[in-house]
């Protein structure tokens, strides 16, 4: 068992991949959708207020008078979807986890809302047309590896109309300065977020060059081992920048976070609001 545990700890590749879709596990993808829906737990979704704050800086920003169709990539179960609907967008949500997609469409109907959900991978989207608008909200595109984030880009562009925009954001420098390496481990008796009996967790967080960090997790029970990777890519301003530029759109404007606040180099995330 010794050896079996050194060997998960082993330092990964970077953007070495989870071969376990855990997202979609019976267990844990119930976790996953209790902390989205916690509205004082950030880990998951931001806190409600700030939520409703950015949601309503967005509809300011990008009236949906002018840009009416919306796609919220990674929407999980439709917290920002639903704030968008009653601003007046017509919104369609995406989102792999099978589990969030239906409590999404259960909640949009009870409060009679016409929000499309469709549970598909944002590197593979499948939609019949186009929209005026695009949102990637809380930081998924950095936990992509480069070519990953190449395809979401591209996929984004493909499915927004001439003139469309797309926001986004991301981790800032100052969150990889501040990402402490460490080891630490704990034992949880039962209903834990990884395993609903008793397991030991051991957390491993590394950094890595180009500005990326590893929160490594390795979940022993009584009848298995198993390890998670979760990567992040933090960006000065002038990187994102460049990246986006690359891909085909320009940037339209930069900011702290999704709320609007002015960009400053203090901000632990960066917003950009780009157009094709």
């Amino acid at each position: 068992m010794l050896y079996e545990i050194k060997d998960l700890l082993k330092r990964p590749e970077l953007y070495q991949e989870t071969s376990i879709p855990f997202w979609e596990d019976e267990y844990i993808s119930k976790q996953m959708l209790k902390a989205h829906l916690d509205p004082e737990f950030s880990g998951a979704s931001r806190k409600m207020d700030f939520i409703q704050k950015s949601a309503e800086w967005i509809a300011r920003t990008v009236p949906p008078k002018d840009y009416p169709l919306l796609l919220d990539l990674g929407c999980g179960p439709g917290i920002y979807g639903e704030f968008f609907a009653k601003s007046g967008f017509q919104v369609t949500g995406v989102d792999f986890s099978s589990r969030s997609i239906d409590y999404a469409k259960k909640s949009a109907a009870k409060k009679k809302l016409n929000i499309n959900y469709t549970c598909q991978n944002y590197l593979s989207l499948e939609l019949n047309h186009t929209f005026d608008f695009a949102v990637m909200i809380y930081c998924d595109y950095g936990a992509l590896s480069p070519e990953k984030r190449k395809i979401v880009l591209k996929q984004v562009y493909d499915h927004l109309k001439p003139g469309g925009k797309f926001l986004f954001d991301v981790f800032s420098l100052n969150e990889y300065d501040s990402f402490q390496e460490k080891q630490i481990w704990d034992i949880h008796q039962s209903n834990g977020f990884w395993r609903e009996d008793e397991y030991a967790e051991l957390k491993r967080c590394c950094k890595y060059p180009e500005h990326v960090t590893l929160d490594q997790y390795v979940i022993i029970s009584k009848t298995e081992a198993s390890v998670y990777y979760l990567w992040n890519t933090c960006y000065s301003e002038e990187v994102l920048i460049k990246e986006a530029e690359e891909s085909g759109f320009k940037v339209c404007g930069t900011y702290a976070d999704v709320s609007g606040t002015p960009w400053n180099k203090e901000s632990a995330t960066i917003a950009v609001i780009l157009e094709k």
